[in-house]
């Protein structure tokens, strides 16, 4: 793990990647080049860069809609970004799926189901696979929004969890709204970190805007889970910077809380707070901004001449037991 100021930065760099690699994916979502939603993280990149940055290689990650920072930390490229968004038959779903539903499973990498709670138990049993394999030492992590912690699928998963103290950590981005629904038409508790102790877990709460606090206390979750602490529930506090989803004007969302602490840009805080520390000079961020710029524009550019699935002669097969399916295969 890279020391504490180099943490900040590779977190701060990936953070800065997915807000611009966002920025291109509306702009085309709203040219016409991209069919189905584009569902933006602007105003959620340091919570979830703070969970794919602390996942080693063989954990399991299971990323939900708005966390392009924490798919980028966890490994996954803008070259494949751009392929499942822009329907490409060579990224890792061959076309098959569209936008947030991007993975490699074989690799720990969960393709998403649904954001409504159902990763929740679908990465609990992979940790119970893994333990009847003997495998120790492994962790599996997935975010929900605070809409989601209301299904059936999130209460069953938790609690299998719990019961069995698997090493699961699950980070509730509460963005305040359940699409349009405020928090206080969505659950009567004082905070969502209350729920920790009712499921028996080990329960966190941070600042979801503020990218050192998530990086610490994310950190220390993902740890204890390591450690056989048992699940840890993350309760993250911020606000949804833009709408659901492309598709939504998100008029809702009220002038005084857009005014708020929690309407503060993360991205923003977080570069203000590398300036003031000297840890990186403004020349240094804008040839970052320049760069990522770059490898979007020429990975945008390539993607688009790349060939979509052939309806003739594609399997359409998602899943098989008895060889490698392509969709499964290296990039």
């Amino acid at each position: 793990m890279p020391s504490a100021p180099d943490l900040y930065r590779q977190a701060f760099r990936l953070m800065l990647s997915a807000r611009l690699v966002e920025d291109k994916l509306t702009a085309l979502k709203r040219s016409g080049k991209i069919f189905g939603g584009v569902f933006s993280g602007r105003g959620q990149e340091a919570l979830s860069v703070a969970l794919g940055i602390h996942l080693h290689k063989g954990d399991i990650y299971a990323p939900l809609i708005r966390d392009q920072a924490g798919r980028l930390a966890f490994g996954d490229t803008i070259l494949n970004t751009f392929r499942t968004y822009l329907g490409s038959a060579l990224g890792s779903m061959r076309g098959h799926d569209g936008n947030v539903h991007r993975g490699r499973p074989r690799e720990g990498y969960f393709a998403m189901i649904s954001h409504l709670g159902a990763m929740v138990s679908a990465v609990g049993g992979a940790l119970m696979a893994r333990r009847f394999r003997g495998e120790t030492g492994i962790v599996g992590a997935t975010c929900i929004g605070d809409g989601g912690t209301s299904t059936g699928s999130f209460h069953e998963g938790l609690n299998m969890a719990a019961v069995e103290k698997l090493p699961l950590v699950v980070v509730v981005a509460n963005n305040q709204y359940a699409y349009s629904t405020p928090n206080d038409r969505q659950f009567a508790c004082e905070s969502l970190f209350d729920r920790a102790i009712g499921y028996g877990v080990t329960g966190h709460r941070v600042s979801g805007i503020i990218l050192a606090d998530c990086l610490d206390v994310i950190g220390k979750a993902v740890a204890a889970a390591r450690a056989g602490e048992g699940p840890q529930f993350v309760v993250a506090d911020l606000l949804r910077l833009v709408g659901h989803a492309e598709h939504d004007d998100a008029q809702y969302i009220t002038e005084a809380q857009k005014a708020s602490p929690l309407g503060r840009d993360c991205l923003v805080l977080a570069e203000e707070t590398l300036l003031r520390e000297n840890r990186a000079t403004p020349e240094e961020i804008a040839l970052w901004k320049k760069q990522i710029d770059e490898e979007i524009e020429e990975t945008t550019a390539r993607v688009l001449r790349e060939p979509a699935p052939d309806p003739e002669e594609e399997s359409w097969i998602p899943f098989a037991t008895d060889y490698l399916h392509p969709c499964f295969a290296d990039s």
